[in-house]
């Protein structure tokens, strides 16, 4: 028994229960040993989400990564979303933590990065690098939260008399096609974003 383990079990129980669903007995249970014994590799269920965000990151920061930095800032950005997806509830797990592991750490250095090539300074390479990473996060979260949306609510609710712009635009605000949205976000930001290297 190993802190990986435990941690791959809680994956595994996760994409089983879901967050809500997730606790430390479970996971107890699953590797049948003792509450005590989990307890012994991770002090807390909030130090197990924690490993688990980091271990979902695994990989996302893995070369080969192209050399233009918006090149691979996009795709640096699609690891994370397909990372997050792989699991259920993925998104919350790696949105609601302030990590410091391995792969997250890798993969943030590979991010921050990517603008401190394209000539931004440290603070704003930081702070795009937190601003794409709140996109990515909130639309993964979205994503994931689709199925239980209840659209016709907001179909029925959009009165065009009282919500004219919203009625009109309808279609697009439904919880579909997600990697279109996704791409079409991140392409927007990037556009903004010029290289300030003289």
């Amino acid at each position: 028994m190993d802190r990986d383990r435990v941690v791959e079990a809680g994956l595994a129980l996760l994409d089983e229960v879901g967050l809500d669903g997730l606790t430390m007995r479970k996971v107890a249970e699953r590797l049948g040993v003792q509450l005590n014994t989990v307890y012994w590799h991770v002090s807390g269920k909030p130090q197990l989400l924690e490993a688990m965000s980091d271990r979902i990151l695994a990989g996302c920061a893995d070369e080969p990564l192209p050399d233009d930095w918006r090149d691979r800032v996009r795709l640096l950005a699609h690891r994370i979303r397909h990372a997050m997806l792989a699991h259920r509830d993925g998104g919350r797990v790696v949105a609601g933590r302030y990590v410091i592991g391995s792969h997250t750490l890798a993969f943030g250095d590979k991010m921050v990065g990517a603008f401190l090539q394209a000539g931004y300074p440290p603070k704003e390479a930081a702070w795009i690098t937190w601003t794409i990473g709140y996109y990515i996060f909130g639309l993964v979260q979205e994503e994931q939260a689709a199925p239980e949306a209840d659209t016709s609510a907001m179909t029925a609710a959009a009165d065009p008399a009282r919500y004219p712009s919203m009625a009109a635009t309808l279609p697009y605000h439904h919880p579909t096609d997600f990697d279109e949205r996704f791409e079409f976000g991140l392409t927007m930001m990037l556009t903004g974003l010029p290289a300030k290297i003289r």
